[in-house]
């Protein structure tokens, strides 16, 4: 019977995750705002969880629409893409280098806001969310603290930079024209398999990036590439981004006023360093300064990557970089929080 009522309560806290998130992306829709079926969801949502209701998205459906876009993304592969890649370890430099910047300026941010310096470096560090939590907790930060900075960092940079690129490159000509049709549809029946491959070879994001590889491996050869019509593109983007914003559930208003504001510093001060790397990656590798910005965004792999297809702002060279940013936090977190262990002063 416990079963049946926790299921029960999880399949009423769906629909209503999807309904409100419907009539989010109608608003937004009728009111002419860019990536309407994503932004809309994603603040109904947060609105209706920070007032208490139930809304909620099971991992296991959230992954498989993160595995759609995973095979959306891994399909802008082309053949001719091999000769930009040798540009790729300038703008990866400078990456690293813009990642370890406004990782620095965001914590002594969070220090002034009372965080504790584990709590304020594991926070402030721009992905690999569920490793930053665990790490952070394991060397005595906060980790409800850590989980929601990070949260809330990655809904931010989704709510300011859509409308910035909207803004500047001339409202609807930023985004990728609607396709009418299905191509390569069949592509879609390897999820199933996809997904427990990727947890097995124990992948980073192994929803995203086990079906990016494969559709990247196909595409890249020219076999298939798979594109949906324009309403499959926003049946994913209602999902994913329902499932984004109904991440606050249960937190009071005042509270989540107050990690908001402190959260939302954090993220304009990282925004601000990045936008310096961005524009000597723009200048020195000759992208575009909205794909440079993007590339550098302090976001999560699995939401980037959905701006980056649905805004057309060359996936494959913003999921690289994200990619390369988020593997290179994972593999250095550990030995940082060693560090972080052995110093007196961080308790």
């Amino acid at each position: 019977m416990k079963g049946i009522r926790v299921s029960a309560e999880s399949a009423k806290g769906l629909v209503t995750s999807l309904a409100v998130g419907a009539v989010g992306g109608v608003v937004f829709h009728l009111t002419g705002l860019p990536l309407a079926w994503m932004l809309g969801p994603l603040i109904a949502n947060l609105l209706i969880s920070a007032k208490g209701i139930n809304v909620s998205v099971p991992e296991p459906l959230r992954n498989v629409f993160l595995a759609v876009m995973g095979l959306v993304l891994g399909s802008q592969v082309t053949p001719q893409l091999a000769h930009r890649v040798l540009d790729w370890p300038i703008s990866a430099a400078l990456l690293l280098l813009g990642v370890a910047a406004s990782t620095a300026v965001a914590s002594v941010w969070y220090r002034r806001c009372g965080f504790d310096p584990v709590s304020a470096w594991f926070g402030a560090a721009p992905g690999a969310m569920t490793a930053m939590i665990l790490l952070g907790d394991k060397c005595g930060g906060d980790p409800q603290r850590i989980a929601i900075a990070q949260s809330l960092r990655i809904i931010l940079v989704i709510l300011f930079l859509p409308p910035l690129f909207w803004a500047f490159e001339g409202g609807e000509n930023a985004i990728e024209p609607a396709r009418s049709a299905f191509e390569h549809g069949w592509m879609l029946l390897s999820i199933p398999l996809l997904l427990p491959l990727g947890r097995r070879l124990r992948m980073p994001s192994p929803a995203l990036l086990a079906p990016l590889l494969m559709a990247a491996l196909l595409s890249g050869f020219d076999i298939a590439s798979l594109a949906l019509p324009e309403w499959g593109m926003n049946v994913m983007l209602w999902v994913l981004g329902s499932a984004i914003g109904s991440r606050f559930q249960g937190m009071t208003r005042k509270l989540f006023g107050r990690y908001l504001w402190q959260s939302g510093v954090a993220t304009l001060l990282a925004l601000m360093v990045l936008a310096i790397f961005a524009e000597l990656i723009h200048q020195t590798v000759g992208v575009g300064r909205d794909v440079a910005l993007l590339a550098l965004a302090p976001g999560g792999i699995g939401e980037m990557a959905i701006l980056a297809v649905a805004l057309n702002i060359d996936p494959v060279f913003v999921a690289f970089h994200h990619l390369l940013r988020m593997v290179t936090l994972m593999v250095l977190a550990p030995f940082w929080a060693r560090w972080l262990l052995r110093r007196p002063s961080s308790s």
